[in-house]
């Protein structure tokens, strides 16, 4: 017999709304949901720590009051430096006053909601779309192939340039990501029918690259200057394209050209870089 699924607590005062929020993700430390709470047609995001009952309750509350507030503060920080990331809408560590999840314990975060595709959706899009025009193409004039190879390579490249220059940006603002993949790169500023309609399984459309890039999910930042913890950022974000994008991964090298010339202290970032990477290389050959 298959059990009803039950939603998971919401925290106070969204329990009062009369359009419940939507959940859209939930991992170990956190609730992401969508929610019109504000105003109908002024969608924001919500991101609830709940809290641990397995956690003694005093260590539990600092220990999500402290989460909770590092990214808010990591997001304003971010926002007066001119950087694209949602805005706060407001917060509150202290939900329910420590209880525990049945009472909706824990801290919340109102953020802007942020419209658009993932850069990982688009980039999938982007190599789909790519192999199925060589197989299309194939035996046609090979001048004309290699202008449109070259074309499509150019608009991926522009694309991964601004990636680097908006994570130089994150870096000289003295912001650590924590968690740089393409899933928290978001594509805004496209038009409707170029992010609501878009296939991911489609393999004819030409994908859409253009838009400005946001950085999301700030719940792994934290503030630093260090070359090794910037270092690292970068490194995360190298692998994520080796894992997820394999025919974009040989165009990575755009992200660190853009990356070096956004801020004085970006060739030492890089020089450090090379350094994570043997260690890498280290981990994986021992297992």
């Amino acid at each position: 017999m298959t059990e009803e699924f039950t939603p998971p607590p919401l925290p106070p005062p969204f329990t009062s709304n009369k359009t419940p929020p939507v959940l859209l993700a939930q991992g170990a430390e956190a609730r992401l949901y969508k929610t019109d709470f504000l105003n109908p047609s002024f969608p924001a995001a919500l991101k609830f720590r709940p809290s641990k009952p397995y956690r003694h309750p005093i260590l539990d509350r600092r220990l999500t009051r402290q989460r909770v507030l590092q990214e808010a503060r990591c997001l304003v920080k971010l926002l007066k430096e001119g950087i694209s990331v949602p805005g706060v809408l407001s917060v509150d560590w202290n939900t329910g006053q420590g209880e525990d999840e049945t009472g909706n314990g824990g801290a919340w975060l109102l953020m802007e909601w942020i419209e658009g595709p993932a850069v990982r959706q688009v980039v999938n899009h982007w190599e789909k779309w790519m192999k199925h025009c060589e197989s299309a193409t194939k035996g046609n004039n090979s001048g004309m192939n290699e202008n449109f190879e070259r074309s499509a390579e150019e608009d991926i490249r522009s694309l991964l340039r601004r990636i680097g220059r908006v994570i130089g940006a994150l870096h000289k603002a003295g912001v650590i990501h924590g968690d740089l993949t393409t899933s928290n790169l978001i594509l805004r500023g496209q038009s409707n029918e170029n992010t609501t309609n878009i296939d991911p399984h489609s393999t004819t459309l030409k994908p859409n690259l253009e838009g400005e890039i946001v950085l999301i999910d700030f719940g792994l930042a934290s503030q630093s200057v260090q070359v090794e913890d910037r270092a690292v950022d970068l490194y995360v974000l190298e692998r994520a394209f080796g894992s997820s994008h394999p025919r974009t991964e040989i165009f990575f090298d755009e992200v660190l050209k853009a990356y070096r010339e956004s801020f004085k202290g970006a060739s030492s970032v890089l020089e450090t870089l090379k350094k994570v990477r043997m260690r890498g290389r280290k981990r994986s050959m021992i297992g």
